[in-house]
This record gives C-alpha cells, sequence and structure tokens, in this order.
C-alpha cells in the first residue's frame, strides 16, 4: 500500500505589494495610531473627474468577502469590489521636499486626471 503525501500548496500571487518605504511607513503610522487595528483597508471608490479614487484606511477586523494578506509585515484588507482593479499594484510611499504620499503604482491604470485626484482603472483581465 502506497502512503500519498500531500503536495506543498504553491503561495496564491498577492494581489497587492507594498515597496519597502509603503511597508516602513504604514507600520509607523499603525503603532501611532489612535486606537487598536489590525491593518490598513485599501479600495476605490467612484468619483473624481477621472471616474475612481483610491482608498486607505485604518481596519480594525475583515469585513464579510474582504481579501485578507500580509506583506512585509502589514496586514492589508482589500474591499472586494476593489479586487479586479487593484491586482497587480504596488502600493509605494513617497518623500519630497514639500510632502509624503502613498502612491498606487497599478499597470490597470488608464488615465488621471491633471489634479492627481482620480484615475481611470480597467479591471483586470483573466
Amino acid at each position: 500500500m502506497e502512503i500519498q503525501t500531500a503536495k506543498p500548496r504553491r503561495e496564491r500571487p498577492k494581489p497587492v505589494k507594498l515597496s519597502e518605504a509603503a511597508a516602513a511607513r504604514i507600520a509607523t503610522i499603525m503603532a501611532n495610531a489612535p486606537g487598536q487595528y489590525a491593518g490598513v483597508r485599501v479600495g476605490v471608490t467612484n468619483g473624481g473627474c477621472a471616474g475612481m479614487s483610491y482608498t486607505m484606511d485604518y481596519a480594525s477586523e475583515a469585513k464579510p468577502f474582504e481579501e485578507v494578506m500580509e506583506d512585509k509585515g502589514v496586514k492589508i484588507f482589500i474591499d472586494p469590489k476593489a479586487i479586479l482593479f487593484l491586482i497587480g499594484t504596488e502600493l509605494d510611499f513617497i518623500q519630497e521636499k514639500l510632502g509624503a504620499r502613498f502612491v498606487f503604482n497599478n499597470p490597470n491604470q488608464t488615465s488621471a486626471c491633471g489634479c492627481g485626484e482620480s484615475v481611470a482603472i480597467t479591471p483586470a483581465a483573466g
């Protein structure tokens, strides 16, 4: 009788990745947050002159059907309505002379408005 062993599960690709700078900044923000949070929630919302805007907020716990993943020690909760728009995105943190900001480097983004507050995104294929 042959005993079959389970094949090791291949890790699913992460829909969103963090740069080192973004992971470090989020860890600092979470450490100084006014409450107890499990991670950060990312998504997209309708609005702006280009059609959509990225969202980021504190997350205490997973909402129903959310994708929950971890990258570089940071737990990320992804709104289920946004997952197809965010697949392949790298979240970065940029510090410049006059300010600092999080940037979504999204291969599904097709355009952005002049002010940079809203974007046009096509859902990922396949």
